[in-house]
Order: structure tokens, then C-alpha cells, then sequence
């Protein structure tokens, strides 16, 4: 029996938690830049799964590899060493120039990571008082829905009912370095955690020479620079890290999503020995956490990456697709105020408050027309298409994109 899709929305409506609100598309085949209804509708995918899919759906290459490896060997659990792991390990620190890798799964597990391992490096070489150890956060940050980084969130939809929340924690402004400057004095600092650009938050992007101005004040107070780089990271702001933009390697590098592209959950923490090192046998882990499957598509899925030239491909079209928003959507529509972003990270803001249902509803024309896109905070409309993507089906896309909104009655 053949499914519809209003058939296979309702088996979820009625099955599963009601924990997201998806577009009404039900996708079943995806292959570069495009994805297909189970009714055999074609469309340009422009979330790429939250920047999950930056090498394209179903690169050939990283498929080859995971079903090479599914042949051989799938999981272990580090009870046991297996012929994968270290040549990963070798590779993905040499490719970020890192001592050493913590491999984990998902992309907020990285962020648990990162937090576990600042704090015992605050203790263990920073000399802070035990339990005393305190990390800085941003405004309108977001790594994930755990208890841990709700606790760092600002989002009543993210932290309402969900507390009591993780002790520890200090939060200023995002883009604002005098408060981090005011904070670092605190000696119990051991961190500061920060998205490059906050994905999540609307693709809102900080002054230039902020990045590496907060690095060098956490510098001078011997305290770490983590760089939440799971969306940011692997090619999507146009080079293979943002902080690349700055010229600076942050003391703690969390990567995620697209470091599998989009084939499995893989993520990673690296740093230099002095931090890596801190963490001994029993202290950290994960069963499925540098499994050798995901080992073997981690590494196809950054061989691609250079292979390719992502980071090029993505800082040129991006720079197109920022110009084309500006002329023909931002100069000629009220309803259109601002187009932001680096590389094929970018954002629309719609002209209306952060409750309307505008930009929702300019998506589900978007799908009509043949692309997919969501609503960000209300009235932010984010596009990330794959960092595959061509000059012309660049053009294509900006054209759908700029006719639906023109065209409409909103």
C-alpha cells in the first residue's frame, strides 16, 4: 500500500511526540541540492537538514564509504580498539590542526563535551576552587535542547518547565565586548563559549574583529575560547571554519552535522593536549562515540570538502546570493528589511513582528514553487542550500525565492 502524504503526517501526528512543527512536506528521496515528495515533487533543498547536508543529499562518495564500512564492521564500543578509529583520529586533527579528537555523536553531546572538558581544565590546570568553575554564554545562543545547554538559553520555548537548570553558567550579550571584558575579571572563569554566527537566533552575525577580539581578551585571562562551530564549521561561511575568517584557532573546536554529511550523527571536540588530556579513562564517553562506521563517513565526508573546494564554492555564491536578496528583494519590497549572513549562511528579515505568521506562510508558497526554507524566531527566513549547489541553480533558487515574495499577497 502506497502512502500519501497527508497519510504519513497523520501516523506521525498520532505516533510521535509533538516536539517540532514541520513544513507539510513528506520527503522520500534526496540527491544533491534536491529532494522529492513521496508524490515524485521535485524541490531545491535550502536548509540542508540545518547545515547537516553541505556536501549535497547523498554524496556518492561518502554513501561508498558507509556501505564499504557496513560490510566490514559497524560498532564495538571503545571496550575494544578497531583498525578506524586512530587513522580517523589521525586525520581529523591533522586536517584542523589539533593534538587530539573526543569523538561523540551528536552535535550537542559536542557542547556537553566541551563544557565537561573546560571545567576539568579549569580545575586540574587553571587551579579554580572546586565546583567553582563558571563558563560565559551568549544571548541568543543555541547548541542544543539538553538539560545543559537550556540552561545556557534565553528561549522560554526552550527552558519553560524544564527546570531546575545547570549551575555555573554566566550569560552577556552576544557582539558585546565590553561585557565580556567585565565578566572575564570573575578568576573563576575557566571558558567562554560562543556560535561564530548564531545560527539559530536568525544567521545573526557579530562585528568583524569581534571573534578574534574576544579571543585575545580570554587570552590574557588564561581562559578558553570555545568555538560552537557544529553549524558554522566545515566549509558553510565560505572557509572551512568561520574563525578562519579571523585568523585564530579557538583553544576548544566543536563540530557536528555536516561532519558526517548528513549520513550519520558524528561529531567531535578537539583541542591541544594540555585541555585533551585533563580527561582520564572512565571520565567521559559514549557507546556509539567513534564508532568505526561513522569513522570511515566522517572521513570521506571532509575528503569531500577539500576535494570539491566547499569553501570557495560557498564564499562565491554566497557573496551572489547576498547581492541578488539586496537588489531585487531588500531595494524593492517594504516587506523584505535585511538579507545577513557569510558563505551560504544567510537570512531574510521579514518586515513584520517576530508573531506573525508572514514568514511561515512565504515558506509554504516557497515549497509550492519548489523550495524548501524555514521561519526562524518568527519573521527570519534561513538559507543554507548544499555547498554543491551551481552558479545557475544558484540563480534558479534566487529567482523562485525573489518571485514568491514579490509576487505575493502578504
Amino acid at each position: 500500500m502506497t502512502l500519501s502524504s497527508q497519510d504519513l503526517i497523520q501516523l506521525e501526528d498520532k505516533f510521535g511526540a509533538h516536539n517540532y512543527h514541520p513544513l507539510p512536506v513528506v520527503l522520500r528521496k534526496g540527491l544533491g541540492v534536491y529532494l522529492w515528495d513521496v508524490e515524485g515533487k521535485r524541490y531545491f533543498d535550502f536548509l540542508s537538514a540545518y547545515s547537516a547536508v553541505n556536501q549535497g543529499h547523498c554524496h556518492p562518495q561518502i554513501i561508498h564509504a558507509l556501505k564499504c564500512q557496513a560490510d566490514a564492521l559497524t560498532l564495538t564500543s571503545r571496550a575494544f580498539h578497531n583498525d578506524i578509529l586512530g587513522q580517523y583520529e589521525k586525520y581529523i586533527t591533522s586536517y584542523f590542526g589539533y593534538d587530539k579528537v573526543l569523538p561523540m555523536n551528536t552535535g550537542v553531546e559536542g557542547g556537553e563535551t566541551a563544557v565537561k572538558l573546560c571545567r576539568k581544565w579549569g580545575y586540574e590546570v587553571k587551579g579554580i576552587p572546586v565546583n567553582e568553575a563558571k563558563i560565559i554564554f551568549v544571548t541568543g545562543n543555541f547548541w542544543g535542547r539538553t538539560l545543559a545547554a537550556i540552561s545556557s538559553s534565553v528561549d522560554p520555548s526552550s527552558t519553560t518547565g524544564f527546570g531546575p537548570y545547570m549551575p555555573g553558567y554566566m550569560l552577556i550579550p552576544y557582539n558585546d565586548l565590553p561585557a565580556l571584558e567585565k565578566a572575564l575579571e570573575d578568576p573563576n572563569v575557566a571558558g567562554f563559549m560562543v556560535e561564530p554566527i548564531q545560527g539559530e537566533a536568525g544567521v545573526v552575525v557579530p562585528d568583524d574583529g569581534y571573534l578574534r577580539s574576544a579571543y585575545e581578551l580570554c587570552r590574557q585571562r588564561n581562559v578558553l575560547f570555545i568555538a560552537d562551530e557544529v553549524q558554522t564549521g566545515i566549509a558553510r561561511t565560505g572557509k572551512l571554519l568561520c574563525c578562519d575568517h579571523e585568523g585564530f584557532k579557538p583553544d576548544i573546536l566543536i563540530l557536528g552535522k555536516a561532519l558526517s554529511g548528513g549520513v550519520l550523527p558524528v561529531s567531535a571536540v578537539l583541542a591541544r593536549d594540555e585541555i585533551m588530556l585533563t580527561i582520564k579513562p572512565g571520565e567521559h564517553g559514549s557507546t556509539f562515540g567513534g564508532n568505526p562506521l561513522a569513522c570511515a563517513v566522517a572521513q570521506a565526508a571532509l575528503e569531500v570538502v577539500k576535494e570539491e573546494k566547499l569553501s570557495e564554492n560557498a564564499d562565491q555564491l554566497g557573496q551572489l546570493f547576498r547581492q541578488r536578496m539586496q537588489q531585487d528583494l531588500v531595494e524593492k519590497s517594504e516587506l523584505v528589511s535585511l538579507v545577513r549572513g557569510k558563505g551560504l549562511l544567510n537570512a531574510i528579515v521579514i518586515n513584520d513582528a517576530p508573531d506573525s505568521d508572514t514568514a511561515w506562510n512565504i515558506c509554504l508558497q516557497l515549497a509550492e514553487n519548489g523550495l524548501l526554507a524555514k521561519p526562524t524566531h518568527g519573521n527570519i527566513i534561513r538559507f543554507a542550500p548544499p555547498l554543491v549547489i551551481t552558479r545557475d541553480q544558484l540563480e534558479t533558487c534566487c529567482n523562485i525565492i525573489v518571485q514568491t515574495i514579490l509576487n505575493g499577497s502578504w
